[in-house]
C-alpha cells in the first residue's frame, strides 16, 4: 500500500508487511516540508551508516532494533522513540523483525 487513507482510521504498522531477507518501506505522507515513512525490517537486515541534513524522529512500532548514532549504540524496542540529529552518521540494524516510523522534518 502506498500512502495512508485520508480522513480514515488506520493502524500504522499494518501499512507494510514483513518480507523474508528484506526491508520494506511505505511512504505515508510526503510534502516539501517533510515526510513520514513506515519501514518493516526482517531480522538481520540493516540500513548502513549515512547522514541526512535534517533531524528525524524514529519510533519503534513492533519488535527490536539497534540504532547507532555517531558510533553510540541504542537497543530499542516497541514503544520507544529517538531523534536522529541532522548531519550525524546513523545506522539501523534489525536484531529481530521490527517496524519503525520515520518522520523527517525539513527546515
Amino acid at each position: 500500500m502506498s500512502g495512508a487513507p485520508k480522513a480514515e482510521i488506520f493502524k500504522t504498522a499494518e501499512l507494510a508487511d514483513y518480507q523474508d531477507n528484506a526491508v520494506v518501506s511505505s511512504q505515508i505522507l510526503r510534502a516539501e516540508t517533510g515526510n513520514v515513512t513506515l519501514f518493516a525490517f526482517d531480522a538481520g537486515q540493516e540500513l548502513s551508516e549515512h547522514s541526512t541534513p535534517f533531524d528525524a524522529l524514529l519510533q519503534i512500532l513492533d519488535g527490536e532494533a539497534e540504532i547507532i548514532i555517531s558510533g553510540k549504540s541504542y537497543n530499542m524496542q516497541a514503544g520507544e522513540t529517538i531523534i536522529l540529529p541532522a548531519d550525524e552518521p546513523h545506522a539501523v540494524k534489525a536484531t529481530a523483525q521490527f517496524k519503525m516510523l520515520l518522520t523527517m522534518i525539513r527546515e
